[in-house]
C-alpha cells in the first residue's frame, strides 16, 4: 500500500495541462451532495477531464445505480486545517506515538498539503446512490476515519458486510475503467492527473499542480 507521505509521491514532477475547472453544478448528468459544500462552491468543481471520466463511470454503472459526488477541489486552507485537524485527534488518543508514526497514521485519512490531490482539481470523493438519490451502503461513511472505522474505509477491508463490499467493487470497477485511480485506505477517494495518479500509472509527470 502506498501512502501519500510515501517519498516517491513527492518526487513526481508537476506540471499542469491548464485544464479547467467546471462546476459540477452544472451536470445535471452528476448527483451532487450537499455535505461538503462551501460558500464559495469549491466543494463543487473538478477538472474537465475528471468530470469527462466520472460520466463515463456513471455510464459503466450496472442499471439503477448512480455516482453521489460528496467533494471535488479543497482549497490549500481547507485542506491544511482537516490535516492538522486530524493529527492533533491522534497526538491526543495516542501520545505515546512518535512523530514519524503520527504523521505516517494521519496521511492514512488525509493528504499532506504539498501533494494533496484534491488541491488540483483532480480529486473527488464519492459514493453510490440509486436513481432517485438515495445513498447506498458502502460499510462506512463516506470521511470515516481508519481511527473511529477500525479500517473498515479501508477500500479492500474484509471487516464490511458481503453487499458493501459488492457496491464498492462495482464502484471501484466502474471508475478504474475510466482511468481514475483509488488511495486504498479511503474507497470514497478516487483521482486523475495528480502526483498520485502519475506515480501509480508511471506517467512521468502531473497532468494538474494545486489551483
Amino acid at each position: 500500500m502506498i501512502l501519500l507521505c510515501d517519498p516517491r509521491v513527492a518526487a513526481v514532477p508537476g506540471a499542469d495541462d491548464g485544464a479547467p475547472l467546471v462546476d459540477l453544478r452544472e451536470i445535471p448528468e452528476l448527483r451532487l451532495d450537499q455535505r461538503a459544500a462551501d460558500p464559495a462552491g469549491a466543494y463543487a468543481r473538478l477538472r474537465r477531464p475528471v468530470v469527462d471520466r466520472l460520466l463515463a463511470a456513471q455510464r459503466a454503472l450496472p442499471d439503477g445505480l448512480r455516482l453521489l459526488v460528496v467533494e471535488g477541489y479543497r482549497p490549500y486552507q481547507a485542506q491544511l486545517d482537516i490535516f492538522t485537524g486530524y493529527r492533533e485527534e491522534l497526538r491526543r488518543t495516542h501520545p505515546d506515538w512518535s512523530p514519524e508514526r503520527l504523521y505516517r497514521e494521519t496521511t492514512k485519512f488525509v493528504s499532506p498539503v504539498e501533494v494533496a490531490p484534491h488541491s488540483t482539481g483532480g480529486a473527488v470523493d464519492l459514493t453510490l446512490c440509486t436513481v432517485d438519490g438515495v445513498e447506498l451502503d458502502m460499510g462506512t461513511p463516506v470521511d470515516a476515519t481508519p481511527e473511529a472505522s477500525g479500517n473498515a474505509c479501508f477500500t479492500a477491508a474484509s471487516s464490511i458486510g458481503a453487499e458493501a463490499r459488492r457496491r464498492r467493487q462495482i464502484m471501484a470497477g466502474a471508475l478504474r475503467g475510466a482511468g481514475l485511480v483509488n488511495y486504498p485506505t479511503e474507497w470514497w477517494h478516487w483521482s486523475y492527473g495528480d502526483r498520485y495518479w502519475a506515480l501509480l500509472t508511471g506517467a512521468p509527470n502531473t497532468r494538474y499542480g494545486p489551483v
